[in-house]
């Protein structure tokens, strides 16, 4: 892919030193790094994003069927998980 951009940035001098020694031990050029870092948070974002509008869409399929009916109460649900904690006590 060709490089086009220039992008500047201001950092403290130690952490320059670090990066681009760690950079230089590892054998790549610091801007490879920095392109791999942006690469990876830009991934991360996204990820970030897409499980938050997964999450969305589970709620408010949840709330959906809530609505028409099909869920169940708090009550009904500790009471079938009671029931089956018994059936494990029981068998052991």
């Amino acid at each position: 892919m060709p490089k086009a951009a220039v992008f500047t940035m201001k950092l403290e001098p130690d952490l320059r030193a670090e990066f681009m020694a760690a950079a230089e031990a590892s054998h790549r050029p610091a801007s490879q790094v920095v392109r791999e870092m942006m690469r990876e948070f830009v991934q991360r974002q996204k990820d970030r994003r897409d499980h938050s509008a997964f999450l969305h869409r589970k709620v408010d399929a949840a709330r959906a069927s809530v609505h028409d009916g099909e869920g169940r109460s708090n009550e009904a649900v500790e009471a079938d998980f009671a029931a089956r904690r018994a059936r494990i006590t029981d068998r052991a």
